[in-house]
């Protein structure tokens, strides 16, 4: 099947955060107790388009080995429904997933860069490596963005989800692009 087949059948998209959402980056800066907090960079544009995503049902989650509350409060702005951190063991957690969202899963994608991320992206529909995803991980996807983590990934994965479920139009004429 093709990757447009593939993005058309999305209803549910999941992702990893760090290297996805993310370039990977982890900044520790002084919170207001003087004790170091971690914090990293998200992507406009890649948020935007999970909020897009919201509009037509399509649901967004993360599943993430590290607990960060910068990365909970960009899954609340982006319209998130599942955030699940501090899990290196994902497959509980898609499961979990899979059986509250009731949807089967050939048709979920799922949003990797690291050997973490392999064993979901092999139990979902549509697995989606990030341009700078471990050649191990491209090796199993089924499509790789061109845009690194964190650069518009997930912009781009959002783009083609929307587009071959024809709906971009629609996004394109809300903004007046023609």
């Amino acid at each position: 099947m093709d990757r447009d087949a593939l993005a058309a059948r999305v209803k549910l998209l999941l992702m990893d955060c760090d290297g996805v959402m993310t370039d990977c980056n982890l900044y520790n800066v002084p919170g207001p107790d003087g004790r170091m907090v971690e914090t990293k960079g998200f992507n406009a544009q890649d948020g935007i388009s999970l909020q897009w995503l919201s509009w037509y049902g399509i649901e967004t989650g993360m599943i993430s080995g590290r607990v960060s509350p910068a990365a909970e409060e960009r899954a609340r702005q982006c319209k998130m429904k599942y955030v699940y951190q501090g899990h290196i063991e994902k497959i509980p957690i898609l499961e979990e997933i899979l059986a509250e969202a009731k949807v089967d899963p050939a048709e979920v994608a799922f949003i990797g860069d690291d050997l973490t991320d392999i064993v979901v992206m092999r139990r979902v529909g549509f697995g989606i490596a990030v341009g700078n995803a471990r050649p191990e991980v491209k090796q199993v996807a089924q499509w790789t963005t061109e845009a690194a983590g964190g650069a518009g990934a997930v912009r781009e994965v959002a783009e083609l989800i929307l587009k071959a479920k024809g709906l971009w139009a629609e996004i394109l004429k809300k903004y007046e692009v023609y």
